[in-house]
C-alpha cells in the first residue's frame, strides 16, 4: 500500500467512495450524491488552501482517502481542523484507515494546526475506535442533531491536541 497526495486522476475513485458513503452510511450526512464537478471543485479548493488530500493506493487503485479542512469559518478557529477518512467498501477492515491516519496527523503537526476535531455519528464504533487508537479523546455528544435514513443521528466529537501555543 502507498500513501500519497491525491491528484486529479484520483477524483473518479474519490467520488465513488464519497457517493457510497452518502448512499449507504451515516459517515456523511448528505443525502444527495454529487458529481465529478463537485469533487473537482472540492479538491481544487483544498489544494489552493494548502490542505492535504491523501489517498491510499492498493493494487494500482484508490482504496481510501483522507483530508482535513477548516472546522468552522470564524478566524478564531483557524488553528483547528476537522478530519475525514473514507475507505472504499471493497477495502474496509484491511488497515487502509490505519495507514492514512498517521500521515494525515503528521501533515497537521507539520502545519500550523493546534487541534484536530472529528465529528462521528455516535453508533459508528469503528470510526470512533480508529480515532481513539491515534490519541483522539471523546469530548462531546450532541444528541439528535442530524437526520438520515429515517432516524435521528447523534454526533460524537473527538479531539486530538497536537501542540501548545
Amino acid at each position: 500500500m502507498i500513501i500519497r497526495d491525491a491528484v486529479h486522476d484520483d477524483l473518479p475513485a474519490i467520488l465513488e467512495i464519497h457517493n457510497d458513503a452518502i448512499r449507504t452510511t451515516t459517515a456523511i450526512w448528505d443525502e444527495t450524491e454529487v458529481g465529478l464537478d463537485d469533487r473537482r471543485a472540492w479538491f481544487d479548493g483544498r489544494r489552493a488552501a494548502g490542505l492535504p488530500v491523501l489517498v491510499a493506493e492498493r493494487d494500482g487503485g484508490v482504496a481510501g482517502f483522507a483530508t482535513y479542512g477548516p472546522w468552522r469559518p470564524k478566524t478564531g478557529y483557524r488553528f483547528t481542523v476537522e478530519n475525514s477518512v473514507y475507505v472504499h467498501p471493497d477495502h474496509r477492515r484491511r488497515g487502509i484507515a490505519n495507514a492514512l491516519m498517521p500521515e494525515l496527523i503528521d501533515r497537521a503537526r507539520a502545519g500550523d494546526v493546534h487541534s484536530i476535531v472529528a465529528g462521528i455519528e455516535a453508533t459508528n464504533a469503528g470510526s470512533i475506535a480508529l480515532h481513539e487508537r491515534f490519541g483522539f479523546r471523546r469530548v462531546a455528544l450532541l444528541p439528535e442533531v442530524g437526520f438520515k435514513f429515517g432516524r435521528w443521528l447523534d454526533l460524537t466529537y473527538l479531539q486530538l491536541s497536537l501542540q501548545s501555543r
